[in-house]
């Protein structure tokens, strides 16, 4: 079969009307406890009219003091729950699919990093954050792990259209993979088996949760490129197919690792106008997507609506995301579909980071900040 990009295709009982995805972005735009704000649901409504099939929302911190980022939305309480129910309304009223990203942070985060209690694998500086987490005993795993299951159960009965467990880019679950964080002698370290246990662990809880047909989906890394130090790609291989065997949904494949003597290996890469700079995360996702039968997500400098397309026809890869090209354009499916051939202004520049909001730099100085 040939595939399309504005096919439309079915996840479980999930009818998804193309193969494009909004990768989850921290938009710090929520107020100061997680909650919505006008200027948040505002984007997220330019990004549904703009043609994305489905949207993953920016991570969620599933407890309230264990904030990685300003402007974070939070699910960690019930109180949630009827404002998301009419947010999810309104984005299944514009046409997209809605997915909450739900994560704990760890010491991937330079925010109020004083006076807080921050968990990791093992007690193991962060070469990014320069933040030393408490190294994690097993009742504080349990206390993230009933976090997440609870996480996912609100953003069941709040109506999204299912819950991804964030489990990259060094927050803790990916930390928890990766053996350069992940120093431990228990059960949750050592071998790729134990350093996945936390994640296989949470998965069947939360399965337990919110039922078998609920779409859980995880984010994860498909290689750290961080030769010894990192998760390798066997070893994502292996834990996908035990993730596939537990009942994950899909999987989206990113990588990347936080180191600055690797400026060239970050999850977010700059300079990729060129095609075959774009989709740097492609031949490892296709090595791992060939040996799984469920939905696998491409992510990783996607902007250009031939190479995606080769993407999907030369794998077993199934749907493609992207977040700055539609910070820039998040009307971006909806020109694709009229020209194939259009040229994303985005230059994927990297700038898009404020703090008074992440949004395209192009619209910042212009001052588009809203309708």
């Amino acid at each position: 079969m040939h595939k399309k990009i504005f096919d439309v295709t079915s996840i479980g009982n999930l009818e998804l009307k193309n193969r494009l995805w909004r990768s989850a972005t921290w938009l710090n735009l929520a107020d100061e406890k997680g909650h919505l704000s006008p200027e948040l649901i505002y984007r997220y409504e330019e990004l549904a009219k703009g043609g994305v099939g489905t949207i993953i929302t920016g991570y969620a911190h599933i407890l309230e003091n264990e904030q990685p980022n300003a402007g974070m939305l939070g699910i960690y309480s019930d109180d949630f729950i009827e404002e998301y129910r009419l947010f999810v309304k309104r984005i299944h009223e514009l046409g997209s699919k809605l997915i909450m990203q739900v994560c704990y942070g760890g010491s991937s985060t330079k925010y109020q990093t004083e006076g807080r209690l921050i968990w990791g694998p093992s007690a193991v500086k962060n070469p990014s954050s320069g933040v030393t987490p408490n190294e994690m005993t097993s009742e504080d795993i349990r206390t993230v792990i009933e976090a997440y299951v609870q996480s996912a159960r609100r953003v069941k009965e709040s109506g999204f259209d299912g819950v991804q467990l964030h489990a990259a880019h060094s927050y803790l679950y990916s930390q928890f993979l990766s053996p350069y964080f992940n120093r431990r002698k228990d059960a949750y370290g050592g071998s790729i088996e134990n350093r996945a246990r936390i994640i296989f662990e949470t998965l069947e809880a939360v399965r337990k949760e919110v039922g078998p047909d609920y779409p859980v989906l995880i984010k994860m890394h498909c290689t750290d490129d961080w030769a010894e130090h990192g998760l390798t790609p066997d070893e994502s291989l292996w834990v996908a197919k035990e993730l596939e065997k537990r009942g994950i949904t899909a999987i989206e494949f990113s990588g990347g690792n936080p180191d600055p003597s690797y400026p060239l290996k970050r999850p977010i890469r700059t300079k990729i106008l060129k095609r075959e700079k774009q989709a740097y995360f492609f031949n490892a996702t296709k090595q791992i997507a060939a040996e799984l039968d469920i939905p696998v997500i491409s992510v990783g400098g996607h902007r250009n609506m031939e190479l995606m397309e080769h993407i999907l026809n030369d794998s077993a890869i199934s749907y493609v995301a992207l977040s700055r090209a539609l910070f820039s354009e998040p009307d971006l499916p909806n020109k694709w579909k009229q020209d194939p051939t259009y040229n994303p202004r985005c230059t994927s520049c990297a700038k898009c980071w404020s703090p008074g909001g992440n949004i395209c730099i192009l619209d910042r100085k212009n001052k588009v900040f809203s309708k």
